[in-house]
């Protein structure tokens, strides 16, 4: 769910402080959208957002989230946005911070 190699990595290329400071960033700017998937998911621009949180998820090792991600971005571009599964995507979302919170060193 998480590749901790790609999070150790990032870590040591940027430092722990400014690696602290990554995390939360990454946490509220991910929220901000996941909210919006939580509340109303807009169709229209569901690719833009997936392609958002696949990108944010792929920097901080959050893999399983960014595949998921990855084919929903891929099935709104194809025309099939609302048959995409939004509560399997904020499913693993929520499992993958869980997982990231627990075990994260900083």
């Amino acid at each position: 769910m998480i590749d901790w190699n790609r999070v150790n990595e990032l870590r040591d290329e940027i430092g722990r402080d400014d690696f602290a400071e990554v995390v939360d960033l990454f946490l509220e700017e991910v929220e901000q959208v996941i909210g919006k998937l939580r509340d109303a998911p807009d169709f229209d621009t569901l690719g833009e957002d997936l392609h958002f949180l696949k990108g944010s998820a792929l920097n901080l090792g959050f893999r399983g989230f960014s595949i998921l991600c990855q084919a929903g971005e891929t099935a709104s571009g194809e025309g099939t946005a609302r048959a995409v599964d939004i509560g399997q995507i904020l499913n693993i979302y929520d499992q993958s911070k869980t997982e990231f919170q627990k075990n994260l060193v900083l």
